[in-house]
């Protein structure tokens, strides 16, 4: 956090067009939070359309440079107070909460796709490819820095087989500890495409926490009508 300072003994001589160089900026960090207000569905239509209006006309309605910095800031406080009291609102995130088992799903669906092009890598040049849990462990393990629990592996196998219809998910014969594996044809496995799981798309989406980040500056001055 940036703690104020004084500058009321200052005297500045500032050039109009750096004054206006930073009234530009200001508008475009507007447009951004009114851009993030809009695609949350924090305020939309009339509601946002109105905020508009009164930001615009208050600014074209002050009289001197500094004014109307100083009046465009007091809407972009507004709207960061738009912002705080959205995310207030959300219920708190629990163990149990909804939002973590989404995660995880999307975590397993994610190993599952690059366990899908590995093995696809791999069956080059063979006639059949088997990559069994314990290989698969190895793989996670080095694109994750740890390797994977043995259940959340096996999760992330049986997910391969569904996305990759020449992938057959299964125990290997004649193993005691019946260990999982993926098989296939490499012919096959050349032909087939990856299927696009609904739940995938829709919980693969970022947590809206993630996505309310504010992006400060966009080419061109838009939207808010300065």
């Amino acid at each position: 956090m940036i703690e104020p300072s004084s500058l009321a003994d200052a005297i500045l001589e500032i050039p109009a067009s750096e004054m206006q160089h930073f009234f530009d900026d200001l508008i475009l960090t507007y447009n951004s939070l009114n851009d993030l207000l809009k695609d949350q569905g924090i305020l939309r239509g009339r509601e946002l359309a109105e905020l508009n209006t009164r930001a615009a006309q208050a600014v074209k309605a002050a009289r001197s440079p500094m004014e109307k910095l100083l009046v465009l800031n007091t809407y972009l406080r507004q709207q960061i107070g738009h912002v705080r009291r959205a995310m207030q609102a959300r219920p708190p995130t629990t163990p149990t909460d909804q939002g973590v088992i989404r995660q995880a799903i999307t975590k397993i669906g994610l190993r599952a796709l690059a366990i899908v092009e590995h093995v696809k890598i791999i069956a080059e040049g063979k006639k059949e490819v088997a990559f069994n849990s314990a290989q698969t462990r190895d793989f996670l393990a080095g694109r994750e820095g740890k390797a994977p629990s043995r259940r959340d592996t096996i999760r992330a196998l049986r997910r391969a087989e569904k996305l990759c219809p020449a992938l057959l998910c299964g125990h290997a014969p004649g193993d005691g500890r019946q260990t999982m594996r993926l098989t296939g044809r490499a012919d096959d496995l050349r032909h087939s495409d990856i299927i696009k799981d609904d739940r995938d798309q829709a919980q693969g989406q970022r947590s809206r926490m993630e996505e309310i980040k504010v992006i400060f500056f966009k080419e061109g001055v838009r939207h808010a009508g300065f």
